[in-house]
């Protein structure tokens, strides 16, 4: 693999131009199919072989219409105190918005407005009352006019004295990211001109993952209405194709810095850091798609939309950390110096030939070889408390009770709980495949349990042969009282009678995300060992790698509930409204984290293997890795935590708290796992550490990830007179 990267690369460098114009027209044409494609929806939310998606389904079929996926809002009217809204004055204003709703802006859009005087949507004290609207289309694909319109039609009413908030999802639009995204962006930006010492060497890793980046987001957009891809779908692909995108070319460029500075030629020393630092992408790159492919056994149609088209951007990145990025710094030529030079504007570096001094990697990993037991129980022990908040880990899915206090929706959420109850925001919906006989039994069974406060009639079809029950629950959706009448309604029932609605769904949707969970991990890590067993050789390296990534991620979603379930600090980092963690929160972790994880694996140790290989002993082997890695892994880190924690400053709770559970992941695992923990393994194992059962190093196949084969490759092509000539007619045909 190492010498078919290095041909790649030089050729790449050498017809930089062709290499360019390909990748350019990449770019027109996904943004082309971008500006072409009709607006994404919010994407269809399934959860199949559960009971609410069977009860979902089952209602499609025999309520046609009523299980459409229209946006729906609710627009709550409160009466000064002392008044109601039974009275003339408040009643007037509030049959104004529902006549505005009916035939105003946006009525078009609207499929059905219930007046609350008729649908008995008045509280029994007649302080509150809620008009339910539904519209013929989702949350997302309402018009800016229809949206305006629903937000202004309680103007009159306020102006009257009286308190109207909007809830529901027709409010719902694309999650905003504000200024964090860019925020990370400069950061990462001055973090690559501190490690290069130099614009045009710091500019070309952000502008080959832009170019990526915006390759991978263009064709999402292009292809999101088509394959149903979610408003988040392209927000998370964004947010890792920086990442990794950066990160690659990044690795790229400072092992092409390092070539420089052995004295080569530019078009050599690309071939080389492509068939070198290439090979690490190349296997971090397939870690990181194992890992959010890997989603799909989960069996949630959404979330494996998602793992596809984020895998899809790594790809991108990492074609064009081998392709592109030797392009432009062919484009660049002498403006890119050789590593321990920098340009006039940081200062001269080190003057050509002078003796290499021990760096800060060095002189760390001096400090990790003479205390590694020190070091390795400080770094478990301090992820292991950080942790221990993981263990009263509550999952949920966001309801706009898990909105900042200051929104519409958020207080539209809690007048309605004032009014009618905590449970009136989670009503459970029973559907039942029978006659009306069993219906009413249903219903008379269902009204003596205990946690219901009210049942409602049962409403037959037109076919007679299924009803629809409406139950209220004493608690609010997220309650764990709200989750045990559901399973009491269940475990009391036959299989004609199934339970659905949104809490029913959160309910399940959080089972099988703890179902998957173990299978999950089990085919992550073990396909991921398999690999990293043919990159390093070696059976022990691959498995503390496993167990360190376990440590950090546990460590991680212990810091998340410490912030959003908890409030830890949620000042700090602009959580407003604590609460249940996202359900899909946990895997969605495990997948991304664990290929990122393996990134710095990667990276760092292949240099490590390579010293070895060369006949380094162990610990100068290690020392020799930090040397040369230690400062551009430590970049890499910084890099992705400042992408990632610039995604917390979306306005959607979700993206915030992956913004933020990624940003601490990468920290404990680059800082305390691979920086710290592993040299300490390796310290205490030695030779141990890079032992492979000789009947198993027959039959792995050698990936020469450290370029063994390409060096001895060059060595002969040295040699022989006709060697170089041969080469460069492969290269160029």
């Amino acid at each position: 693999m190492a010498t078919f990267l290095y041909r790649l690369g030089r050729g790449a460098f050498r017809r930089r131009g062709l290499v360019a114009l390909l990748w350019v027209a990449l770019l027109f044409a996904a943004g082309f199919g971008a500006a072409s494609a009709s607006a994404p929806t919010s994407g269809s939310f399934s959860i199949p072989g559960t009971e609410a998606q069977k009860a979902f389904d089952l209602l499609d079929q025999r309520f046609p219409g009523m299980a459409a996926d229209g946006a729906t809002a609710r627009i709550v009217i409160k009466a000064p105190e002392g008044a109601k809204v039974t009275d003339a004055g408040p009643k007037a204003e509030v049959q104004k918005i529902v006549t505005g709703l009916k035939t105003g802006p946006g009525a078009a859009e609207i499929s059905s407005v219930a007046d609350p005087y008729e649908a008995q949507a008045v509280s029994q004290d007649g302080s509150t009352a809620y008009i339910s609207a539904k519209y013929k289309v989702s949350g997302m694909e309402l018009k800016d006019d229809t949206r305006e319109a629903l937000k202004v039609s309680g103007d009159g009413a306020k102006a009257a004295g009286l308190n109207v908030q909007i809830g529901g999802d027709a409010l719902m639009a694309a999650p905003e990211t504000g200024s964090g995204e860019i925020i990370g962006i400069a950061v990462a930006a001055i973090v690559l001109v501190i490690t290069f010492g130099s614009l045009v060497a710091a500019g070309l890793p952000l502008l080959t993952a832009i170019i990526g980046v915006g390759i991978g987001v263009s064709s999402i957009t292009a292809l999101a209405n088509v394959l149903d891809l979610g408003n988040t779908t392209a927000t998370l692909a964004t947010m890792i194709g920086l990442a990794v995108g950066i990160d690659y070319a990044l690795f790229i460029v400072s092992r092409y810095r390092a070539e420089l500075a052995e004295g080569r030629e530019r078009d050599e020393a690309a071939g080389r850091a492509v068939g070198t630092a290439g090979s690490a992408v190349v296997f971090a790159g397939l870690t990181v798609v194992i890992a959010l492919v890997g989603l799909a056994v989960v069996n949630i149609p959404m979330l494996t939309k998602m793992g596809f088209a984020a895998a899809g951007t790594v790809v991108i990145a990492v074609l064009v950390a081998l392709t592109l990025v030797p392009a432009i710094l062919a484009f660049a030529g002498k403006k890119v110096l050789p590593a321990g030079k920098k340009s006039r504007l940081f200062g001269k570096g080190k003057p050509e030939g002078a003796e290499k001094k021990a760096n800060g990697g060095t002189r760390w990993a001096r400090f990790v070889l003479r205390r590694p037991v020190m070091v390795l129980l400080a770094g478990v022990i301090g992820l292991g408390v950080i942790a221990i908040p993981a263990s009263k880990l509550e999952m949920g899915l966001p309801d706009d009770g898990a909105q900042p206090v200051s929104t519409t929706q958020r207080q539209a959420y809690d007048l309605l709980s004032d009014g009618f109850g905590p449970g009136f925001n989670g009503p459970l919906m029973v559907v039942v495949d029978g006659d009306k006989a069993l219906a009413d039994s249903t219903a008379d069974r269902i009204k003596g349990l205990d946690g219901v406060v009210a049942v409602t009639p049962p409403t037959l079809n037109e076919a007679g042969d299924a009803a629809v029950i409406t139950v209220i629950p004493k608690d609010r959706p997220s309650s764990t009282h709200t989750e045990e009448l559901v399973h009491e309604i269940r475990d009391g029932s036959g299989e004609d009678v199934l339970v659905t609605g949104a809490t029913a769904m959160n309910i399940d949707f959080s089972q099988k995300m703890n179902d998957a969970l173990l299978p999950y991990l089990a085919l992550v890590v073990g396909l991921a060992f398999l690999l990293l067993m043919l990159v390093f050789r070696s059976i022990l390296v691959p498995l503390k790698a496993a167990l360190g990534f376990l440590l950090s991620v546990v460590a991680a979603l212990g810091a998340v509930v410490a912030v959003f379930q908890w409030g830890w600090l949620g000042s700090v980092f602009g959580v407003e409204q604590t609460g249940p963690i996202m359900s899909m929160m946990p895997i969605f972790m495990v997948g991304v984290v664990f290929g990122l994880a393996m990134d710095y694996e990667v990276f760092l140790v292949t240099r490590m293997r390579e010293a070895y290989v060369h006949g380094e002993r162990p610990g100068q082997a290690v020392v020799t890795g930090f040397q040369y890695s230690a400062r551009v892994v430590v970049a890499a880190a910084v890099i992705m935590i400042a992408v990632f924690s610039g995604f917390m400053g979306a306005s959607d709770q979700m993206v915030k708290m992956i913004g933020f559970g990624l940003a601490v992941a990468v920290f404990f695992d680059a800082f305390v796992v691979r920086m710290a923990i592993v040299p300490a393994v390796l310290a205490l194992l030695g030779h141990k550490a890079w032992w492979l059962p000789k009947w198993l190093d027959r039959l792995l196949p050698n990936v020469d990830v450290e370029g063994e084969s390409l060096r001895k490759h060059l060595e002969k092509s040295a040699d022989s007179p006709e060697g170089p000539d041969k080469d460069r007619e492969l290269v160029n045909a």
